[in-house]
């Protein structure tokens, strides 16, 4: 079997990727958040739900269920308004925090949010946001054949999901850091303020995108 064709593939796939990750989005946003207000754990967990919520997009890339999406404009509006819907939450609930201090003294935490809540967090941003859906789209529709082999979608499918948790677990490690945390937290409510205005934001530029 000549594997040149898939090494091609994977190839465009992965150098797509590496600008997807560096382009700022909900995602890192929502890191940015989780980071600073609730520290690095639960930006870890949220980042390990940001990697998972892809492989929703595989899934359903994979099954061919992707190309379905792409022609029926009624379910990628149904798709890009959840996100919409829930980026606008997200920023809401930022905008009303009364603003989270962090304390230098060792690795104290904010305890309010559970790892569960923290992943959830990070999946339903990703697998509801409707870049991601236009990204895996176009890659599984343009870019990968569709008589590449399951086996090999799947395996572009697992280093995607693998990429991604990485980055943003990196991401995560930085954000966290003391001094990056206490500068930021110097802010106080000003921090909620402008991550809740992006994200916001964003929710409308999703909503009002075509």
């Amino acid at each position: 079997m000549d594997y040149s064709l898939y090494l091609h593939e994977f190839l465009i796939l992965a150098s797509a990727m590496f600008f997807a990750l560096l382009s700022p989005g909900p995602d890192f946003a929502m890191i940015l958040k989780q980071s600073v207000s609730y520290g690095k754990r639960a930006s870890i967990f949220a980042s390990i739900g940001i990697g998972c919520g892809i492989s929703v997009h595989i899934v359903y890339s994979i099954l061919g269920i992707g190309l379905i999406i792409s022609k029926s404009i009624i379910l990628f509006n149904i798709i890009k308004y959840l996100g919409a819907i829930y980026l606008i939450y997200l920023g809401y609930q930022s905008l009303k925090s009364k603003g989270i201090k962090f304390e230098n003294s060792g690795e104290k935490e904010n305890e309010n949010i559970s790892d569960l809540k923290s992943f959830s967090t990070g999946f339903l941003c990703n697998a509801l946001n409707p870049k991601a859906t236009l990204f895996f789209l176009s890659m599984f529709t343009v870019v990968i054949s569709i008589d590449t082999p399951l086996y090999i979608q799947s395996l572009y499918g697992v280093f995607c999901i693998l990429a991604t948790m990485v980055w943003f677990v990196g991401v995560s490690f930085v954000l966290s850091h003391n001094k990056v945390r206490t500068f930021l937290n110097s802010f106080g409510k000003w921090f909620d303020r402008v991550v809740g205005t992006v994200l916001i934001t964003l929710g409308i530029k999703v909503a009002l995108s075509k």
